[in-house]
């Protein structure tokens, strides 16, 4: 069992910590979201406070995703 706990500080591949990773990830995504309101295309979101997903489009209008 002891041979499955591994120490997470780094990543395996690149090297880096989880939360510079987690820092990259996050900007990545904030990033493709300036390119998409350039462009006008809708971004997707997430609302914490209703804790419901939604569609942003570029005239302002936020159009929330039915529940299935």
């Amino acid at each position: 069992m002891d041979e499955m706990i591994k120490d997470d500080t780094l990543d395996c591949m690149c090297g880096i910590s989880d939360d510079e990773l987690t820092h990259r990830f996050c900007e990545a995504v904030r990033i493709e979201n300036e390119i998409k309101e350039i462009k006008g295309l809708p971004i997707a979101g997430f609302d914490r406070n209703t804790h419901r997903a939604y569609i942003k489009y570029p005239n302002g209008r936020v159009e929330y995703v039915a529940e299935t």
